[in-house]
């Protein structure tokens, strides 16, 4: 789904909605991956590769404008790929699930004030402040659901990087409005993190486990990250950060959780508890109260 520039700004709120649904749909995927023995770098790995060789078909320029450009690019895919991957993959082998998901969905809140000190365009708001604040409790109870957080120091820190990590891959890629095709920004990213992610392929000294592509259900689900959660959900994140703003599109990230949870009732027949219902009500409401609240530095 494509919006040009003079689409109107509600369609770009649905597609921040449809690229969250999206995500919050992939760690089943994932989990089917893992059960069958690939690793989280292997996973990441076949993600991009796909994604990588589709957008050639939309973006054929080599090089950005500048070297500084290409150096940013780099730091994306860097950021975005390999250290936000890694770091939340590995974060769940340490701490609990709810620990992860908790620390990642602060994400909003990090690109919130890396955006102030670093984005003049942008400027926070009491009234964005508050639905924040909603949000990310009401997150708070779908996550949690009655847990009890267990703090974990290696497992939380790694949780906390990978947030950080997307915060800045978030700010970083404001640098390219208008002056890239937004596929060729998000090809060059694809690359730079397969060529970061590589380093970590060869040092884990495990071997890629291409017969398990023989199964039907790994093909698929290899397929479905490459192709939509990383190919097209990347460039319509990434365009939705360049219309919306930084702040404003990153506040959508609150409601991943509710996507989880409603995908667990309705494929895994969980059951939908009453702090989770709160916790959605607090999400959604939070959400709307924050996209009223930002507006740009105008000039005097």
């Amino acid at each position: 789904m494509t919006f040009n520039s003079n689409s109107p700004s509600w369609g770009y709120h649905i597609l921040a909605i449809i690229t969250i649904f999206v995500w919050g749909t992939t760690f089943a995927s994932t989990k089917v991956l893992l059960n069958h023995n690939l690793t989280p770098a292997e996973i990441m790995c076949y993600r991009f590769g796909i994604a990588y060789v589709l957008s050639w078909f939309f973006s054929r320029k080599i090089l950005a404008q500048s070297f500084a450009d290409e150096f940013f690019l780099a730091i994306a895919g860097f950021m975005g790929g390999t250290i936000y991957f890694l770091a939340e993959n590995t974060a769940l082998q340490y701490t609990i699930t709810s620990n992860v998901a908790l620390i990642v969905c602060s994400t909003p809140v990090l690109t919130a004030l890396l955006a102030i000190i670093c984005i003049k365009s942008e400027r926070i708001t009491a009234r964005l402040t508050a639905g924040s604040l909603i949000a990310l409790a009401g997150m708070a109870l779908v996550v949690l659901n009655g847990k009890i957080l267990k703090f974990n120091p290696i497992g939380d820190t790694l949780a906390f990087i990978a947030a950080l990590s997307w915060a800045v891959y978030s700010v970083v890629l404001r640098r390219f409005d208008g002056r890239y095709s937004m596929w060729f920004v998000t090809r060059k990213i694809f690359f730079y993190g397969l060529i970061t992610m590589m380093p970590v392929i060869l040092l884990d000294g495990e071997p890629l486990h291409l017969e398990s592509f023989s199964h039907t259900q790994v093909s698929l689900n290899i397929l479905f990250l490459g192709i939509i959660a990383s190919m097209l959900c990347f460039y319509s994140w990434n365009l939705v950060l360049e219309k919306l703003g930084t702040i404003r599109a990153s506040n959508y990230l609150y409601s991943q959780p509710v996507v989880s949870l409603v995908c667990s009732v309705a494929i895994l027949h969980e059951p939908l508890t009453i702090i989770a219902v709160v916790g959605t009500v607090f999400i959604l409401f939070g959400i709307y109260v924050a996209q009223n609240g930002l507006r740009p530095w105008r000039k005097k």
